[in-house]
């Protein structure tokens, strides 16, 4: 299980020959997060839980940010930050260019209108033809 949560202070420990990076943070109670069905994993930032354990290592978190969901008022999205693992050699072949790989903002996709089934139902009337700086076939 995962916890999200808020950065409210960052510290280092310092131990003379190293320091180690802390963070306090406001954690988001469990009654406070959903999966909807799309996949997307909802916070609600105003449920604070687990307020006798807010500190933990900067090595043991990974980088998120919340996006305000317009269809569910005071929910937020989370989404994830791409891996920073650069791999720009598979096994004996050296890539021009580096992949990045990402992880996906949900398990999956729905099943949705095409482009063509859209434009059948409306007739082509919402069609912008001639717009500057937009390629149109």
């Amino acid at each position: 299980m995962g916890f999200y949560g808020v950065i409210q202070e960052i510290r280092d420990l310092d131990y003379q020959k190293f320091t180690i990076p802390v963070f306090r943070c406001d954690w988001i109670d469990s009654s406070g997060l959903v999966v909807d069905e799309l996949g997307f994993t909802l916070v609600d930032l105003s449920k604070i839980g687990h307020r006798n354990d807010q500190f933990v290592l900067a090595s043991q978190v990974k980088q998120i940010f919340f996006v305000d969901d317009p269809m569910h008022r005071g929910w937020s999205v989370v989404l994830s930050m791409p891996n920073r693992e650069y791999n720009d050699v598979i096994g004996e072949e050296v890539l021009g260019d580096v992949i990045i790989e990402c992880e996906p903002f949900t398990r999956g996709m729905p099943n949705v209108d095409t482009f063509d089934e859209l434009v059948g139902e409306l007739g082509g009337q919402n069609i912008r033809r001639g717009c500057e700086d937009i390629w149109i076939e």
